[in-house]
Parts: C-alpha cells; structure tokens; sequence
C-alpha cells in the first residue's frame, strides 16, 4: 500500500511538473498597429485605430482616452509593439495604465509600457507626422471593433 502511495504521489507530481509550464506558456504575445489622430487649432479632437496580430490572425481595434499635446492642424502617431500575456483576442480590450505611460515622439525615439486590468502589457514606440509635442498614453482604452 505505501508503494502504491508513493508512485501516486510521483505521478501527480510529474504531471502538476509539466502542465504548470505548460499553463504559464499558454500565454502568447501579438503585435500591434495603432494609428492615433488629432485635429484642431490648440483644442480638438482625438481618437485612433490599429490592429491586433495575435495566432496568424489580425483584429480591428478601436482606440480612446488618449491625450495628445499641442495640435496645429491634423497630427497622427503611429505606434508599433507587442502585446504580452494574451490568453484571447480579447484579453487586450481595457484601460491601460503605467509609469512612463508618456512617450515623446517629437525629436526622439521612447518606449512605452502600459499594462491592462488582465495583466496584458503593451509595449510600444511611436513616429508622428504634424505637430505634436507629446502623447500620454495612460488612460488609452483599446476595444476590439465588433
């Protein structure tokens, strides 16, 4: 009896081994294309787009919250990155937040970090065309379009 006891023991061990790697794996980054646009004289209005690359399919995104800087005209941030910790498409939908949630696109090249409620982190740098000074990407929420 206690030989049989401990060969079930070994055997759940064994397998709680493999699958708990298994399970944090599961886990799997995209990529991502976000189009961010602002237009207006000193005030206006802003809101974006992108794509979600995840498992040899793209999903539409819809882009909100963000807060641009100072707008003359028609400005566009383009923004390229990964997102990391994706169980589902959808796991990118939320509210992003973090330190260093700003990324300065005018004069230089900064990477931003923003993670979601589900643990979802984008990372992500930026080119603009027009006049902009900067972009606070904490509070960008990302839906998938429907």
């Amino acid at each position: 009896m206690r030989s049989l006891t401990l060969v079930c023991l070994f055997v759940v061990s064994m397998m709680t081994a493999l699958v708990g790697p298994q399970a944090a794996a599961m886990a799997a980054n995209g990529k991502v294309h976000i189009q961010i646009y602002k237009a207006g004289f000193i005030v206006g209005a802003s809101g974006g787009g992108g794509s979600l690359r995840y498992q040899g399919k793209t999903y539409p995104l819809s882009i909100g919250g963000v807060s641009l800087g100072a707008t003359i005209g028609l400005s566009k941030v383009e923004l390229v990155g990964t997102a990391e910790g994706l169980n589902d498409p959808s796991d990118i939908e939320g509210i992003y937040s973090g330190a260093g949630a700003g990324l300065a696109v005018a004069g230089g090249r900064r990477v931003a970090r923003l993670t979601n409620a589900k643990g979802v982190v984008l990372t992500v740098k930026g080119r603009q065309v027009g006049f902009m000074f900067s972009i606070d990407l904490s509070g960008m929420e990302v839906s998938l379009k429907k």
